[in-house]
């Protein structure tokens, strides 16, 4: 199922930003980068993209984020080359909602590379991947006060719109 649900994901090494990423599927074999990854967020992150989540990263969170149901969601790393070893630098992922015809997406850039379009690029690699899966809606949940996040979020064309009860949050 991981093979099917790629079909359209850029899998090969791009040129961004003077290095060579690689957008692929995130699995159980990546449990060491995704620990370095997660680890390595500055809290300000872990909290923006996090939402407020993973204060204390142990390796039962780090294995639930490389264990994927590919029926059910789909994770991407962005990775580059980095010192002759793979180096996770961001993740997006979506989970498919109750109805069967939607998902909600999140996403988080390691901080020395945020601001550089490989956030865009991992959207619409996931973006893409759910079209393939038949998924007809997109949503995700971000802090009113990410306004990086909420920036992208309208350049590829989502609509931000206040969570009621809740205006630390913006769903688009």
């Amino acid at each position: 199922m991981k093979a099917t649900m790629l079909a359209s994901v850029a899998t090969g090494f791009q040129p961004v930003i003077g290095h060579a990423i690689s957008i692929r599927p995130l699995g159980p074999e990546d449990f060491d980068i995704e620990y370095r990854f997660i680890t390595g967020l500055s809290l300000e992150t872990r909290n923006s993209r996090l939402l407020g989540g993973a204060r204390r990263v142990t390796p039962e969170y780090v294995e639930r984020l490389t264990r994927i149901d590919y029926p059910r969601e789909l994770a991407l790393a962005a990775v580059v080359m980095l010192g002759g070893e793979e180096t996770l630098i961001g993740v997006a992922r979506y989970a498919l909602e109750a109805d069967g015809a939607s998902c909600e997406f999140a996403l988080v850039i390691a901080d020395a590379w945020q601001g550089r379009g490989i956030g865009r690029h991992l959207m619409e690699s996931l973006t893409a991947a759910a079209q393939a899966h038949g998924l007809a809606r997109m949503s995700g949940y971000v802090l009113s006060t990410n306004a990086a996040m909420l920036g992208l979020a309208r350049k590829l064309g989502f609509r931000p719109r206040r969570v009621p009860g809740d205006a630390a949050l913006t769903q688009v």
